[in-house]
């Protein structure tokens, strides 16, 4: 098993390189700032280009979910950690009935610091409304952080319960490298409680693939370094390994694409912008590196809302 210290860790890297991005001009977020500090470390602009390329289409399929219900939906966001989307959104008037994040209690004990320590962050959540915040949970209005291992489905339900959710309304669920570190059967159960409990549900997963090559052994082996091991990554072998995951729990149906794919259907003229920002030496380890992550996105649409047609052309 993955040291649970290590992956969270791995929460601290990915926001550091975000903001290290924004900084650049990657892409715009004033939000960032106050949920991570700088990073000492100068990143290679592949890691650059590479968190462009994931936060840009991550956020496209999401707005499509959203602006699809007309905003009649919940987004839960799995292992969140210090994830800005929610006052992003909302700031650009995006908005969803519900909006919940859920990671490690050590993780949602920051995130609850640095929002009570941020007046932007905590006036988005509040505004005229009541808002119970604790050491490491928030309840607001339309704003929900809680804690909890994603491993525990009993715990998972208990908290989302505590944020009373519809299981009615339409519902994404959104995890970005969360779980490869995650047992396989462990995720399945997770997988299948979803597909049990929501009678529309659409899941956005981000994450490695192609694991099998040389270049996928290096970064098992890299991660194995720092006590992270990836307990989860027979999932991520293929594409096809990566959807079959979905349909054999319960989901109707799952489509997905590479990085290097996504990388090419994102807007020519903002691509060229950022391709402009830092010098790169060769494109070979940014190819490597998109072929090696992909975006599954897998549905359940009894009420047929159209879940199955959201995509990134």
């Amino acid at each position: 098993m993955a040291s649970d210290d290590a992956v969270r860790a791995t929460n601290d890297d990915a926001a550091q390189c975000k903001r290290f991005a924004v900084e650049k001009g990657y892409w715009q977020d004033p939000f960032i700032t106050l949920l991570t500090q700088r990073s000492q470390n100068k990143h290679a602009p592949e890691i650059s280009r590479g968190y462009y390329a994931r936060v840009m289409a991550m956020r496209t399929l999401l707005q499509k979910f959203i602006k699809m219900t007309d905003g009649n939906c919940q987004v839960v966001n799995l292992g969140a950690g210090f994830d800005t989307t929610y006052w992003l959104f909302k700031s650009n008037g995006i908005k969803a009935k519900s909006f919940v994040e859920m990671d490690f209690p050590t993780v949602t004990s920051k995130k609850c610091f640095f929002i009570r320590k941020g007046e932007a962050l905590l006036n988005a959540i509040a505004s005229d409304e009541d808002i119970q915040i604790s050491k490491s949970e928030i309840h607001g209005q339309d704003y929900h952080l809680v804690s909890a291992n994603l491993r525990d489905i009993k715990e998972v339900e208990r908290k989302l319960h505590d944020c009373h959710l519809d299981k009615s309304l339409p519902t994404v669920f959104i995890a970005e490298c969360v779980l490869v570190y995650i047992d396989s059967d462990k995720t399945k159960v997770l997988l299948n409680w979803i597909t049990e409990n929501f009678t529309s549900a659409l899941f956005l997963n981000y994450e490695q693939v192609n694991m099998q090559d040389k270049f996928g052994e290096v970064m098992i082996e890299n991660l194995k370094q720092r006590d992270c091991s990836l307990p989860g990554v027979s999932a991520c072998a293929s594409l096809q390994a990566q959807k079959i995951r979905f349909t054999d729990t319960g989901w109707e149906a799952a489509d997905g694409m590479e990085m290097t794919n996504i990388y090419k259907s994102l807007p020519h003229a903002d691509v060229h912008r950022v391709e402009k920002l830092e010098f790169m030496d060769e494109r070979e380890l940014l190819d490597q590196l998109f072929s090696h992550y992909c975006i599954v996105w897998a549905w359940k649409d009894p009420n047929n809302i159209g879940l199955g047609s959201i995509d990134l052309t």
